[in-house]
């Protein structure tokens, strides 16, 4: 008797992971592709920095893949992942804190390069002229929320930027509820202070993380994922 394709996108987030724990290929590629984007911002409101942020978001899924079978399904897979990138960005922010502090102690100069944080979207059809506007927009929001203190960075991108739920939020910062809203309530006030109320609708356009930007993070992470063990389920 011939065997079902899986349908892969109607899995279940717990069906998923066992499937990683197999080396599923597939099943890599879709959590990936799915969470790519949420993973990417999270990490760059700790880290205010590209580069730094997808080797963050990279180290993270190899550090999720192989704890993937402690993953109970108590919470999402996507909320899952977001904690473990989140962690993995705050250590990477602790070392360049200590590595600075013994740069300035050594009386060394010490230049730090802001990288843009604005990628474009090729893949997405607008006008000339409504791109650049819009670009504009979201660059003015970018450095706005850059100068957000960092406690309440992190809590603004993951609910307003990629709508995470308070509960989602708390989970994935491990922080009291009632500080998730506290923090954001106090981010809104402060940009409210630098930008018009109505720039708030361009949000869902900053740190734009799709199209060939997204892929090629998926294969570079499939790639090392698929390096750690010769026995691969290859679809």
């Amino acid at each position: 008797m011939a065997s079902v394709a899986l349908d892969y996108e109607q899995l279940s987030d717990i069906e998923l992971a066992a499937l990683v724990v197999r080396r599923d290929a597939t099943a890599v590629r879709l959590i990936t592709r799915r969470n790519n984007q949420r993973l990417y911002r999270a990490a760059w409101s700790v880290l205010k920095n590209r580069a730094e942020a997808e080797e963050a978001v990279q180290d993270g899924y190899l550090k999720a893949s192989a704890a993937i079978d402690s993953f109970a399904g108590k919470s999402s897979l996507s909320t899952w992942l977001t904690r473990i990138v989140i962690n993995e960005a705050l250590g990477r922010q602790r070392v360049a804190e200590r590595r600075l502090r013994l740069l300035h102690q050594q009386s060394v100069a010490v230049i730090d390069d802001y990288r843009e944080a604005l990628m474009a979207n090729s893949d997405m059809a607008r006008s000339p002229e409504a791109d650049v506007m819009r670009r504009q927009v979201a660059k003015l929001l970018e450095r706005a929320i850059a100068k957000l203190p960092e406690t309440f960075r992190p809590v603004f991108v993951l609910r307003d930027v990629e709508e995470l739920s308070v509960e989602e939020t708390a989970e994935a910062l491990q922080i009291p509820k009632e500080t998730v809203k506290t923090r954001l309530l106090r981010a809104r006030r402060r940009l409210q202070e630098e930008l018009d109320p109505e720039l708030r609708g361009a949000l869902q356009d900053t740190f734009p993380f799709l199209g060939a930007d997204c892929d090629a993070l998926t294969e570079r992470v499939l790639v090392k994922f698929l390096a750690s063990n010769e026995t691969v389920i290859s679809r």
